[in-house]
């Protein structure tokens, strides 16, 4: 059995910094442990998504590209646990 389908966040065509501001707002109105996949075609995505995911607690799944569009893979921060 697989989770839902992961958020797609469309970001390309635009510069830093509005991919990662665009996933951080994604990311604000999803809940613990869902998925998202950023689409960008700004290189500097590579760098500034695992620094958010660093900062916001996330997990860096994977980055890819094809066509020259990047491809960022991340999750949310997990629930708590007690």
């Amino acid at each position: 059995m697989t989770g839902p389908d992961p958020v797609i966040v469309d970001a390309r065509g635009h510069r830093c910094p509005v991919p990662s501001l665009r996933l951080r707002r994604a990311m604000a109105g999803a809940g613990p442990g869902v998925r998202l996949i950023l689409l960008a075609t700004d290189a500097m995505a590579r760098i500034d998504v695992p620094w958010l995911m660093s900062e916001t607690g996330g997990r860096m799944i994977g980055i890819e590209e094809a066509d020259g569009v990047l491809s960022l893979t991340v999750e949310t921060r997990a629930a708590p646990t007690d």
